[in-house]
């Protein structure tokens, strides 16, 4: 039977950050650090000074993320359709004046 991997710094708490993955006493969760060093491309040096993390915070959330690349893909790829839904439903007004 495998052993199961501890990751410090990150927890899984019901009805916090929905559940997901989060860096504990923040509600800062995996898939944001994922997305600020992946797509922004912040190093784990400019995420942990940006948003008041460690070093070993941010690893920890890297780490967690290549052994749950299948589930943080998942909640990412939720997110951008929750993202796209609300703005088709709730369309800008600067749009709707003609102005971009």
């Amino acid at each position: 039977m495998p052993k199961a991997t501890v990751y410090p710094h990150v927890v899984r708490t019901p009805g916090t950050c929905g559940g997901r993955a989060r860096v504990e006493g923040h509600r800062i969760t995996v898939s944001d650090v994922v997305v600020w060093n992946d797509r922004l491309g912040l190093t784990p040096e400019e995420i942990a000074t940006r948003y008041g993390l460690t070093l070993a915070q941010v690893h920890a959330c890297l780490a967690y993320y290549f052994d749950h690349v299948e589930q943080i893909q998942a909640e990412l790829a939720e997110a951008e359709q929750i993202e796209a839904r609300v703005r088709r439903e709730n369309p800008s007004l600067l749009n709707k004046r003609g102005r971009g």
